[in-house]
């Protein structure tokens, strides 16, 4: 299992951090889960392409977690002839409605996908790609998913859980991988010290978590439970009991000259596990000897 943060970034635009994005490399699967601004870009850095990509799971459906989406289903199905398998696709409800609202008939990129079906020029591009007969419409195999169902690989499973963030505007959740190389736990956005969460991600080696702020200057005590904070991170992983935490989603505060020194140093005398500070196309150490011989 290789795991490759591609967009560790927020809404905040930004040159360093592209939006959420991840990508877990099980060798004959490649998972993407979040695809927002720049995390296809960042897909590209990391070597992997779009036809790679054999599934997508969503965490939810704010901007900064899926405005890439339609870039990569369209992407692989424009560059994949037929030979590709339809990509395989899961998120919360309602899944149908938001590929839809891309690529269904009405959708955003309707007329776009029109004219590569219908126009003789684009059929004969499909062809020299390797298609044969009529174009078909990009279709990705898609499923929703609530808490507690369970998606399975050949030598992975990824179970669906928790986690609180916009409710009920927005259905959110969170994911834990599980294979022979270790447990790692993806928060999506999860915020405070959310209990189910924490059970959850109980013994995970690795639990990769929004970081989206400092505790404490929050503008209200309910935006503090909807966005991952630093301590509330630590606590967290604390009671989780993880191995290292892999801090994400940061606003460009946290990137300022000292802020996530003092940052990681008040998590320390809270979190005595391992904590890594996230970065656009860093991979994912699974134990803390990884780290060691990377130094």
């Amino acid at each position: 299992m290789k795991i490759t943060l591609l967009g560790t970034g927020t809404p905040a635009p930004s040159l360093r951090r592209a939006s959420s994005g991840y990508v877990f490399d099980f060798g004959n699967d490649i998972v993407v889960m979040d695809h927002g601004p720049g995390a296809h870009q960042r897909l590209l850095e990391a070597g992997y392409q779009a036809t790679d990509v054999t599934h997508f799971l969503a965490t939810h459906y704010h901007y900064d977690h899926i405005m890439d989406y339609p870039r990569l289903v369209l992407t692989r199905w424009d560059h994949g002839g037929d030979e590709v398998k339809p990509l395989k696709v899961y998120g919360p409800a309602p899944l149908q409605k938001i590929n839809d609202r891309f690529i269904g008939p009405s959708g955003a990129f309707a007329l776009d996908i029109a004219a590569r079906t219908q126009s003789p020029a684009s059929i004969a591009v499909y062809h020299a790609r390797g298609g044969f007969g009529d174009r078909p419409r990009p279709d990705p195999k898609l499923t929703q998913v609530a808490q507690g169902d369970v998606i399975e690989g050949a030598d992975w499973l990824i179970k669906v859980g928790p986690a609180r963030h916009v409710q009920p505007d927005l259905n959110c959740l969170s994911y834990r991988v599980e294979t022979d190389a270790g447990i790692v736990v993806y928060s999506g956005d999860n915020g405070g010290i959310y209990s189910p969460f924490i059970d959850f991600a109980k013994g995970a080696n690795v639990l990769i978590h929004m970081n989206h702020f400092l505790s404490g200057t929050e503008l209200t005590p309910d935006y503090r439970q909807m966005s991952g904070s630093h301590l509330d991170n630590a606590e967290t992983a604390k009671q989780a009991e993880v191995d290292i935490l892999v801090l994400t989603h940061f606003l460009p505060i946290l990137d300022k000259p000292g802020v996530k020194e003092r940052m990681v140093s008040e998590m320390a005398e809270i979190f005595s596990g391992t904590i890594v500070l996230g970065e656009d196309l860093m991979q994912v150490p699974l134990s803390a000897s990884e780290i060691e011989t990377a130094d």
